[in-house]
């Protein structure tokens, strides 16, 4: 059974990124929420974003919530932030597969993989 599965690591402060709010989208004629998650003190959502029959092969979205988080750990950023959302656009062609997308995030930059 496939699922897929994301995690956030706080590269400016060496630590999971706990707390950050995640919304997962299906694009296709329209835009489509189909999950929402906070990550726990592990910087990992607490069960798979989409799972089963609920993972199909399609265009995928995720909004990582990087200002907001970053706010709440205290940083004085500059309005408007350099990121404030970011938006990993990746798709899924297989729905048997397992499919991680983590997020490696400091206020000023922002990296990404398909992990295991």
């Amino acid at each position: 059974m496939g699922r897929l599965t994301t995690h956030v690591l706080d590269t400016a402060h060496g630590l999971p990124g706990a707390g950050m709010r995640v919304e997962l989208y299906r694009l296709g004629a329209e835009r489509v929420l189909v999950a929402e998650a906070r990550t726990n003190a592990d910087g990992r959502c607490d069960r798979p974003l989409l799972e089963g029959a609920a993972l199909v092969a399609a265009t995928y979205e995720l909004d990582f919530h990087a200002g907001d988080y970053f706010a709440a750990r205290g940083l004085v950023l500059p309005q408007p932030r350099f990121l404030d959302v970011v938006t990993l656009r990746f798709g899924i062609s297989d729905p048997a597969q397992h499919y991680h997308v983590p997020l490696l995030v400091s206020p000023y930059a922002y990296s990404t993989y398909r992990g295991s």
